[in-house]
């Protein structure tokens, strides 16, 4: 968890573990327990991988995939568009675990769809958001019925709320509306949001899809719970955080294009944005614009020879350091030898997508230097990394649907879903976090 609202009580086991520890180690010679309480935590955290090499090159092993043994697909209430299927259909799955007035909470959030269209394009209606006590749920969509009883329970914002826009008070910016053209129709969508808590409040960050007038990420902040009523922050009523650039599709107009994939991150008091996928700065105190506007600091990073383009940045702070994830697409190519080539390449010929996979990389301070990136999942793409009430860390997934491995027809009813695997940390000697690979007698913990 990023904010300092999201403490969770050590386990008495894990206390009386510790304090056997040092009371063992206190009867040995200095030099002596050191070396045991280095050996014994070598003993308690699972070791790194070696990377394939050369740098850039993906590690494809089945370890690293979610599985059922390391897995679950979130039971999250249904929607009555989502009964057909019989589960929620999500992209950019988010989950997080916040304790508010002592007790945990589980929130879960995604881009979804509209009945009746195959992607969440060329429009969306919204965010739904969907709460738990428990990580196994049970799953129910917020009850936003006080606040819109007409409305379809869960949606906490939306386009379609542009009519609830008054003097000092935007809920939807006229860049966020939606519009019309002769090649889509209608158009404009909300993409990969995220649900966080901070100093008492509720806060969503998401983003303005392809399709929308202007492309890029926006904040609300929450007047009341976490249903809301939401309103926009005042650094997004006239376009996106950031500068606008040259990006994105073809029919995206000129000028439009701004950094997608929003992510907030807090510590103490302090707030910042991640953009992706190398940008970021810190909110003003009163959460309601970035400083600078423009003209952002990039995160120092161990770049690919050469870089792809990166998705869904998001920082995650565990054992002391900091972990910059990203979404890479792994291209198959070809060796000399007639092999298979994994690697994060860009497009080019002879280069096929294969999996969306989640790399993360590490550091000892929030803008870097990072460390040489590695594979942490595969197809665990465009993901945030949480800690359940027991301090187990987690990551999401989705299987993206478009392209690669999961786009295969005969596999398409499980894409897009709202899952989450369970993380092993390295210790404080490997610093890493993987999807847990295969070991015998782990059980759940939440």
């Amino acid at each position: 968890m990023t904010s300092s609202d999201n403490r969770l009580s050590v386990g008495r086991r894990s206390l009386l573990t510790g304090v056997a520890g040092l009371v063992g180690a206190a009867t040995l010679p200095a030099t002596a327990a050191q070396a045991e309480q280095a050996a014994s935590a070598l003993r308690r955290h699972p070791a790194n991988w070696p990377d394939p090499q050369p740098y850039g090159l993906a590690d494809t092993r089945p370890d690293l995939w979610p599985r059922p043994d390391n897995s679950f697909i979130l039971p999250l209430e249904l929607r009555p568009r989502d009964r057909e299927r019989g589960r929620v259909w999500m992209r950019d799955t988010y989950v997080n675990c916040f304790v508010v007035g002592g007790r945990p909470v589980y929130v879960a959030t995604g881009t979804t769809r509209v009945p009746g269209l195959e992607a969440a394009g060329p429009w969306n209606d919204g965010i739904f958001v969907w709460l738990a006590p428990s990580l196994r749920g049970p799953w129910r969509l917020v009850d936003t019925t006080g606040i819109r009883p007409g409305a379809e329970k869960g949606k906490v914002w939306s386009p379609e709320f542009a009519g609830e826009n008054r003097p000092g008070r935007m809920v939807v910016a006229p860049w966020q509306e939606y519009w019309h053209d002769d090649q889509f129709g209608k158009r404009g969508q909300a993409w990969a949001p995220e649900v966080h808590y901070f100093r008492g409040r509720w806060y969503i960050v998401a983003c303005m899809g392809d399709h929308s007038r202007k492309v890029g990420s926006f904040m609300l902040v929450s007047e009341g719970g976490i249903e809301g009523p939401y309103r926009l922050v005042e650094g997004n009523h006239d376009k996106p955080f950031g500068d606008p650039f040259i990006g994105g599709p073809k029919f995206i107009e000129p000028g439009a294009y701004h950094h997608i994939d929003g992510s907030l991150y807090t510590e103490g008091d302090d707030a910042w944005l991640v953009l992706h996928n190398n940008l970021y700065a810190k909110f003003r105190d009163d959460m309601e614009d970035i400083v600078p506007a423009t003209g952002l600091p990039q995160f120092q990073q161990r770049l690919y020879t050469p870089e792809p383009y990166l998705e869904g940045a998001y920082v995650f702070k565990h054992g002391g350091k900091y972990f910059l994830l990203h979404a890479a697409w792994n291209r198959t190519s070809v060796n000399a030898d007639g092999s298979t080539r994994y690697a994060y390449d860009p497009p080019g010929p002879g280069r096929t997508q294969y999996q969306y996979d989640a790399v993360i990389a590490v550091s000892d301070r929030f803008g870097g230097p990072y460390s040489e990136r590695w594979t942490a999942g595969v197809g665990a793409g465009h993901n945030n990394i949480f800690a359940d009430r027991s301090g187990q860390l987690w990551a999401t997934f989705f299987r993206n649907p478009n392209f690669g491995y999961w786009a295969d027809p005969s596999r398409l009813a499980d894409t897009a879903v709202p899952g989450v695997v369970r993380l092993e940390w390295t210790g404080p000697q490997g610093n890493r976090l993987y999807v847990q690979r295969r070991r015998p007698g782990h059980a759940d913990r939440d």
